[in-house]
């Protein structure tokens, strides 16, 4: 009987494991504009000027660089921004267009941003990259 319950009991945390890593969700990463003539791609250490827009997924817009008409600047791979940022901007010409969907543990996890975002939060940013300025390497 004990080798039963004790059976039954591995069994359920088990599955529990398999549930909650079903449950992880993964960046998805989409190109809205393709640019034709690329001579560099953004890597880690380049500073990248970008416009964007971030969104909840109900459509509520929490922050955008457009309306005050000055780029984000920032160093890609650094840890300066979010891990999704950090991810799903790797790669990219100066002039493309992503649409980034972000889930929650690669933007601001359980605590969220308030009073804007929201623990748990799923965020949707749409992305321009304006330029790149690649550091000579040393």
């Amino acid at each position: 009987m004990k080798l039963y319950f004790l059976l039954a009991v591995t069994l359920i945390s088990l599955l529990t494991e398999v549930v909650h890593g079903a449950e992880k969700k993964k960046l998805q990463i989409g190109i809205k504009k393709r640019v034709d003539n690329c001579p560099i791609k953004s890597r880690k250490g380049d500073v990248l000027n970008m416009h964007y827009t971030g969104k909840l997924e109900d459509g509520t817009e929490f922050d955008s660089s457009i309306p005050r008409n000055q780029p984000f600047t920032f160093t890609l791979g650094t840890g300066q921004v979010i891990k999704g940022w950090d991810q799903g901007l790797l790669g990219m010409c100066e002039g493309e267009k992503r649409k980034l969907v972000i889930p929650s543990e690669l933007g601001y996890g359980d605590r969220g941003a308030p009073p804007k975002i929201p623990g748990g939060a799923t965020l949707i940013f749409e992305v321009e990259l304006l330029s790149i300025e690649r550091r000579a390497d040393l």
